[in-house]
Protein backbone atom coordinates (compact mmCIF):
# COMPACT_ATOMS: atom_id res chain seq x y z
CA UNK A 1 0.00 0.00 0.00
CA UNK A 2 2.85 2.36 0.95
CA UNK A 3 4.55 1.54 -2.36
CA UNK A 4 1.37 2.39 -4.28
CA UNK A 5 0.99 5.65 -2.40
CA UNK A 6 4.62 6.55 -3.03
CA UNK A 7 4.21 5.70 -6.73
CA UNK A 8 1.11 7.88 -6.98
CA UNK A 9 2.85 10.80 -5.30
CA UNK A 10 5.89 10.41 -7.54
CA UNK A 11 3.69 10.30 -10.66
CA UNK A 12 1.72 13.35 -9.56
CA UNK A 13 4.92 15.26 -8.85
CA UNK A 14 6.30 14.32 -12.27
CA UNK A 15 3.10 15.44 -14.03
CA UNK A 16 3.05 18.74 -12.16
CA UNK A 17 6.66 19.35 -13.07
CA UNK A 18 5.97 18.49 -16.71
CA UNK A 19 2.97 20.84 -16.83
CA UNK A 20 5.02 23.56 -15.17
CA UNK A 21 7.83 23.12 -17.68
CA UNK A 22 5.37 23.20 -20.61
CA UNK A 23 3.70 26.35 -19.30
CA UNK A 24 7.09 27.95 -18.72
CA UNK A 25 8.16 27.16 -22.29
CA UNK A 26 4.91 28.60 -23.68
CA UNK A 27 5.35 31.79 -21.65
CA UNK A 28 8.97 32.10 -22.79
CA UNK A 29 7.92 31.60 -26.41
CA UNK A 30 5.20 34.24 -26.04
CA UNK A 31 7.61 36.69 -24.43
CA UNK A 32 10.10 36.15 -27.26
CA UNK A 33 7.37 36.93 -29.82
CA UNK A 34 6.94 40.51 -28.56
CA UNK A 35 7.43 43.36 -29.10
CA UNK A 36 6.19 42.82 -32.65
CA UNK A 37 6.26 45.47 -35.38
CA UNK A 38 4.02 45.20 -38.44
CA UNK A 39 3.64 47.61 -41.34
CA UNK A 40 0.07 48.91 -41.39
CA UNK A 41 -1.49 52.22 -42.47
CA UNK A 42 -2.72 55.60 -41.29
CA UNK A 43 -4.70 58.47 -42.77
CA UNK A 44 -4.79 62.16 -41.88
CA UNK A 45 -7.93 63.56 -40.29
CA UNK A 46 -10.35 64.34 -43.10
CA UNK A 47 -7.96 62.92 -45.68
CA UNK A 48 -8.55 60.21 -48.26
CA UNK A 49 -5.04 58.86 -48.80
CA UNK A 50 -3.71 55.97 -46.75
CA UNK A 51 0.02 55.95 -46.03
CA UNK A 52 2.21 53.23 -44.56
CA UNK A 53 2.91 53.28 -40.84
CA UNK A 54 4.73 50.83 -38.62
CA UNK A 55 2.64 49.62 -35.69
CA UNK A 56 4.26 47.99 -32.66
CA UNK A 57 2.51 45.56 -30.34
CA UNK A 58 4.22 45.14 -26.97
CA UNK A 59 2.22 42.05 -26.00
CA UNK A 60 -0.71 39.92 -27.09
CA UNK A 61 -3.83 42.15 -27.12
CA UNK A 62 -6.34 41.11 -24.46
CA UNK A 63 -9.03 43.82 -24.79
CA UNK A 64 -9.74 44.36 -28.48
CA UNK A 65 -12.28 46.81 -29.84
CA UNK A 66 -13.58 45.50 -33.18
CA UNK A 67 -15.37 48.28 -35.07
CA UNK A 68 -17.67 45.98 -37.09
CA UNK A 69 -19.30 42.56 -36.89
CA UNK A 70 -17.19 41.08 -39.74
CA UNK A 71 -13.99 42.20 -37.99
CA UNK A 72 -15.05 40.51 -34.75
CA UNK A 73 -16.13 37.31 -36.50
CA UNK A 74 -12.68 36.97 -38.04
CA UNK A 75 -11.11 37.04 -34.57
CA UNK A 76 -13.55 34.37 -33.41
CA UNK A 77 -12.31 32.07 -36.17
CA UNK A 78 -8.82 32.52 -34.75
CA UNK A 79 -10.00 31.41 -31.30
CA UNK A 80 -9.86 34.89 -29.77
CA UNK A 81 -13.29 35.31 -28.17
CA UNK A 82 -11.81 36.04 -24.74
CA UNK A 83 -9.62 38.77 -26.25
CA UNK A 84 -12.53 40.87 -27.56
CA UNK A 85 -13.68 43.66 -25.22
CA UNK A 86 -16.45 45.02 -27.44
CA UNK A 87 -17.93 45.19 -30.94
CA UNK A 88 -19.45 48.12 -32.80
CA UNK A 89 -21.76 48.08 -35.85
CA UNK A 90 -23.14 44.65 -35.01
CA UNK A 91 -25.72 44.73 -37.83
CA UNK A 92 -25.66 42.22 -40.65
CA UNK A 93 -26.23 38.53 -41.25
CA UNK A 94 -24.42 36.39 -38.71
CA UNK A 95 -21.74 33.85 -39.59
CA UNK A 96 -23.55 30.82 -38.17
CA UNK A 97 -20.32 28.97 -37.49
CA UNK A 98 -19.41 31.54 -34.80
CA UNK A 99 -22.88 32.96 -34.03
CA UNK A 100 -23.07 31.46 -30.54
CA UNK A 101 -19.72 32.95 -29.54
CA UNK A 102 -20.61 36.30 -31.10
CA UNK A 103 -23.73 36.59 -28.91
CA UNK A 104 -21.50 36.36 -25.84
CA UNK A 105 -19.49 39.43 -26.89
CA UNK A 106 -20.20 42.94 -25.61
CA UNK A 107 -22.48 44.63 -28.15
CA UNK A 108 -21.67 48.34 -28.31
CA UNK A 109 -24.38 49.20 -30.80
CA UNK A 110 -26.14 48.23 -34.00
CA UNK A 111 -24.70 51.27 -35.78
CA UNK A 112 -21.22 52.74 -36.21
CA UNK A 113 -19.79 53.77 -32.86
CA UNK A 114 -18.01 56.91 -31.68
CA UNK A 115 -14.51 57.23 -30.30
CA UNK A 116 -15.99 57.76 -26.84
CA UNK A 117 -17.89 54.47 -27.07
CA UNK A 118 -14.83 52.68 -28.40
CA UNK A 119 -12.71 53.92 -25.49
CA UNK A 120 -15.38 52.95 -22.96
CA UNK A 121 -14.12 49.35 -23.01
CA UNK A 122 -10.54 50.47 -22.28
CA UNK A 123 -9.12 48.70 -25.36
CA UNK A 124 -5.50 47.71 -25.79
CA UNK A 125 -6.09 47.39 -29.55
CA UNK A 126 -8.56 49.14 -31.85
CA UNK A 127 -9.06 47.14 -35.02
CA UNK A 128 -11.24 46.81 -38.09
CA UNK A 129 -12.59 48.63 -41.11
CA UNK A 130 -10.42 51.49 -42.32
CA UNK A 131 -13.18 53.96 -43.13
CA UNK A 132 -14.27 54.01 -39.49
CA UNK A 133 -10.89 55.24 -38.20
CA UNK A 134 -12.05 58.83 -38.00
CA UNK A 135 -12.77 61.43 -35.33
CA UNK A 136 -16.31 62.02 -36.62
CA UNK A 137 -19.30 60.92 -34.50
CA UNK A 138 -19.44 57.64 -36.44
CA UNK A 139 -15.72 56.91 -36.11
CA UNK A 140 -13.55 55.22 -33.48
CA UNK A 141 -10.81 57.84 -33.82
CA UNK A 142 -7.95 58.22 -36.27
CA UNK A 143 -5.01 55.85 -36.15
CA UNK A 144 -2.68 58.67 -35.09
CA UNK A 145 -4.98 59.98 -32.34
CA UNK A 146 -5.35 56.49 -30.87
CA UNK A 147 -1.63 55.80 -31.11
CA UNK A 148 -0.92 59.08 -29.31
CA UNK A 149 -3.04 57.75 -26.45
CA UNK A 150 -0.85 54.65 -26.33
CA UNK A 151 -3.43 52.43 -28.04
CA UNK A 152 -2.15 50.30 -30.94
CA UNK A 153 -4.33 49.86 -34.01
CA UNK A 154 -4.75 47.50 -36.92
CA UNK A 155 -6.56 48.65 -40.05
CA UNK A 156 -7.79 45.82 -42.26
CA UNK A 157 -5.82 45.95 -45.51
CA UNK A 158 -8.91 44.65 -47.30
CA UNK A 159 -10.75 47.88 -46.42
CA UNK A 160 -8.37 50.46 -47.87
CA UNK A 161 -7.66 51.90 -51.32
CA UNK A 162 -6.14 49.40 -53.73
CA UNK A 163 -7.30 46.31 -51.86
CA UNK A 164 -8.15 43.02 -53.53
CA UNK A 165 -9.93 39.94 -52.25
CA UNK A 166 -6.50 38.45 -51.58
CA UNK A 167 -5.92 41.23 -49.05
CA UNK A 168 -7.99 39.08 -46.72
CA UNK A 169 -5.18 36.56 -46.55
CA UNK A 170 -2.69 39.26 -45.66
CA UNK A 171 -4.99 40.41 -42.85
CA UNK A 172 -5.37 36.88 -41.50
CA UNK A 173 -1.61 36.39 -41.59
CA UNK A 174 -0.97 39.68 -39.78
CA UNK A 175 -3.59 38.96 -37.12
CA UNK A 176 -2.04 35.54 -36.62
CA UNK A 177 1.25 37.30 -35.85
CA UNK A 178 -0.28 40.03 -33.68
CA UNK A 179 -2.07 37.49 -31.47
CA UNK A 180 0.61 34.79 -31.74
CA UNK A 181 -1.87 32.30 -33.25
CA UNK A 182 -0.16 31.75 -36.58
CA UNK A 183 -1.13 28.08 -36.88
CA UNK A 184 -4.83 28.92 -36.53
CA UNK A 185 -4.43 31.75 -39.02
CA UNK A 186 -2.82 29.45 -41.59
CA UNK A 187 -5.56 26.87 -41.09
CA UNK A 188 -8.33 29.44 -41.58
CA UNK A 189 -6.66 30.90 -44.68
CA UNK A 190 -6.44 27.41 -46.14
CA UNK A 191 -10.16 26.93 -45.52
CA UNK A 192 -11.10 30.21 -47.22
CA UNK A 193 -8.77 29.58 -50.18
CA UNK A 194 -10.40 26.20 -50.76
CA UNK A 195 -13.84 27.84 -50.86
CA UNK A 196 -12.55 30.53 -53.21
CA UNK A 197 -11.11 27.93 -55.60
CA UNK A 198 -14.38 25.99 -55.57
CA UNK A 199 -16.37 29.13 -56.36
CA UNK A 200 -14.06 30.17 -59.20
CA UNK A 201 -14.33 26.68 -60.65
CA UNK A 202 -18.10 26.98 -60.58
CA UNK A 203 -18.07 30.03 -62.89
CA UNK A 204 -15.06 29.18 -65.09
CA UNK A 205 -17.23 28.63 -68.19
CA UNK A 206 -19.42 31.65 -67.53
CA UNK A 207 -19.18 34.79 -69.68
CA UNK A 208 -18.41 38.07 -67.92
CA UNK A 209 -21.53 40.13 -67.19
CA UNK A 210 -21.81 43.82 -66.38
CA UNK A 211 -23.61 44.99 -63.27
CA UNK A 212 -24.54 48.14 -61.38
CA UNK A 213 -24.99 48.44 -57.64
CA UNK A 214 -28.07 50.28 -56.34
CA UNK A 215 -27.73 51.65 -52.81
CA UNK A 216 -31.37 52.24 -51.89
CA UNK A 217 -33.09 52.83 -48.56
CA UNK A 218 -36.30 54.01 -50.24
CA UNK A 219 -37.74 51.62 -52.87
CA UNK A 220 -39.24 54.54 -54.79
CA UNK A 221 -35.90 56.31 -55.31
CA UNK A 222 -33.32 54.73 -57.61
CA UNK A 223 -29.84 55.51 -56.24
CA UNK A 224 -26.76 54.22 -58.07
CA UNK A 225 -23.49 53.86 -56.17
CA UNK A 226 -20.60 53.87 -58.65
CA UNK A 227 -18.19 52.34 -56.11
CA UNK A 228 -15.20 53.59 -58.11
CA UNK A 229 -13.07 53.78 -54.94
CA UNK A 230 -14.22 50.40 -53.65
CA UNK A 231 -11.28 48.28 -54.78
CA UNK A 232 -12.16 45.24 -52.66
CA UNK A 233 -15.80 45.35 -53.81
CA UNK A 234 -14.90 45.52 -57.50
CA UNK A 235 -12.21 42.85 -57.26
CA UNK A 236 -14.40 40.34 -55.46
CA UNK A 237 -17.03 40.55 -58.21
CA UNK A 238 -14.35 39.80 -60.80
CA UNK A 239 -13.95 36.48 -59.02
CA UNK A 240 -17.40 35.47 -60.28
CA UNK A 241 -16.94 37.15 -63.68
CA UNK A 242 -18.99 40.25 -62.99
CA UNK A 243 -17.77 43.72 -63.96
CA UNK A 244 -18.98 46.91 -62.27
CA UNK A 245 -20.02 49.01 -65.25
CA UNK A 246 -19.51 52.27 -63.31
CA UNK A 247 -16.21 51.44 -61.58
CA UNK A 248 -14.42 54.27 -63.42
CA UNK A 249 -17.19 56.81 -62.83
CA UNK A 250 -16.09 59.42 -60.28
CA UNK A 251 -19.23 61.56 -60.42
CA UNK A 252 -22.73 60.64 -59.30
CA UNK A 253 -24.60 58.34 -61.65
CA UNK A 254 -28.09 59.47 -62.60
CA UNK A 255 -31.08 57.26 -63.21
CA UNK A 256 -30.95 58.27 -66.88
CA UNK A 257 -27.30 57.18 -67.15
CA UNK A 258 -28.18 53.86 -65.57
CA UNK A 259 -30.91 53.27 -68.14
CA UNK A 260 -28.67 54.26 -71.06
CA UNK A 261 -25.76 52.11 -69.85
CA UNK A 262 -28.13 49.16 -69.40
CA UNK A 263 -25.99 46.66 -67.41
CA UNK A 264 -26.77 42.94 -67.56
CA UNK A 265 -27.43 42.64 -63.82
CA UNK A 266 -28.56 44.88 -60.97
CA UNK A 267 -27.30 44.26 -57.43
CA UNK A 268 -29.13 45.82 -54.49
CA UNK A 269 -28.22 45.96 -50.82
CA UNK A 270 -30.27 43.92 -48.38
CA UNK A 271 -30.89 45.68 -45.07
CA UNK A 272 -33.38 43.19 -43.63
CA UNK A 273 -31.01 42.20 -40.80
CA UNK A 274 -31.47 45.72 -39.37
CA UNK A 275 -34.80 46.10 -37.51
CA UNK A 276 -37.11 48.55 -39.25
CA UNK A 277 -35.14 48.61 -42.51
CA UNK A 278 -36.38 47.59 -45.93
CA UNK A 279 -35.52 44.21 -47.34
CA UNK A 280 -33.75 43.51 -50.58
CA UNK A 281 -36.87 41.83 -51.90
CA UNK A 282 -38.88 45.02 -51.35
CA UNK A 283 -36.35 46.94 -53.43
CA UNK A 284 -36.39 44.28 -56.16
CA UNK A 285 -40.20 44.34 -56.33
CA UNK A 286 -40.19 48.14 -56.63
CA UNK A 287 -37.58 48.10 -59.39
CA UNK A 288 -39.49 45.52 -61.40
CA UNK A 289 -42.57 47.76 -61.25
CA UNK A 290 -40.75 51.03 -61.92
CA UNK A 291 -42.10 52.31 -65.29
CA UNK A 292 -38.90 54.23 -66.10
CA UNK A 293 -36.77 51.08 -66.00
CA UNK A 294 -38.82 48.76 -68.18
CA UNK A 295 -36.47 49.07 -71.18
CA UNK A 296 -33.52 47.68 -69.20
CA UNK A 297 -32.52 44.08 -69.86
CA UNK A 298 -31.92 43.41 -66.16
CA UNK A 299 -35.59 44.28 -65.58
CA UNK A 300 -36.86 42.31 -68.57
CA UNK A 301 -34.80 39.25 -67.63
CA UNK A 302 -35.40 39.69 -63.89
CA UNK A 303 -31.67 39.73 -63.26
CA UNK A 304 -31.86 41.66 -59.98
CA UNK A 305 -30.33 40.21 -56.84
CA UNK A 306 -30.18 41.31 -53.22
CA UNK A 307 -27.00 40.85 -51.18
CA UNK A 308 -26.54 41.61 -47.48
CA UNK A 309 -24.68 44.87 -46.93
CA UNK A 310 -21.89 43.22 -44.92
CA UNK A 311 -21.27 40.76 -47.73
CA UNK A 312 -20.80 43.74 -50.05
CA UNK A 313 -18.94 46.19 -47.82
CA UNK A 314 -17.77 44.18 -44.82
CA UNK A 315 -14.30 43.78 -46.34
CA UNK A 316 -13.86 40.29 -44.99
CA UNK A 317 -14.04 36.57 -45.66
CA UNK A 318 -17.85 36.83 -45.20
CA UNK A 319 -18.07 38.34 -48.70
CA UNK A 320 -17.31 34.87 -50.01
CA UNK A 321 -20.59 33.64 -48.52
CA UNK A 322 -22.43 36.44 -50.31
CA UNK A 323 -20.78 35.56 -53.62
CA UNK A 324 -21.55 31.86 -53.17
CA UNK A 325 -25.21 32.65 -52.55
CA UNK A 326 -25.32 35.06 -55.49
CA UNK A 327 -23.85 32.51 -57.91
CA UNK A 328 -26.33 29.89 -56.72
CA UNK A 329 -29.21 32.28 -57.41
CA UNK A 330 -27.91 33.29 -60.82
CA UNK A 331 -27.34 29.71 -61.93
CA UNK A 332 -30.81 28.46 -61.01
Amino acid sequence: MKKLTLLALTTATFLLAACSNTQSKQETKSEAHYPLTIENVTKAEGGSKWTKKEETYQSKPKKVLANTRPAAELLLHLGLKDNIAGVGATFGVADESVAKEFKELKDLGNSYISKETALSVDPDLVYGRGGLFDNQDWGVGTVDSLNEMGIPTYVLESSITGATFDSIYSDIENLGKIFNVEDKAKSFSKEIKARQAKLESKVKDQKTQTFAYLHMSDPSQVVVYAAHDEAFFNDMFKMIKMDNVFKDQKDDVSEETLIQTDPDVLIVGDWSSIPGSISGQEVIDALLKNPKLQSMKAIKNKQIYAVDYNYLFGYGYQSLTGLEQLVDQMQK
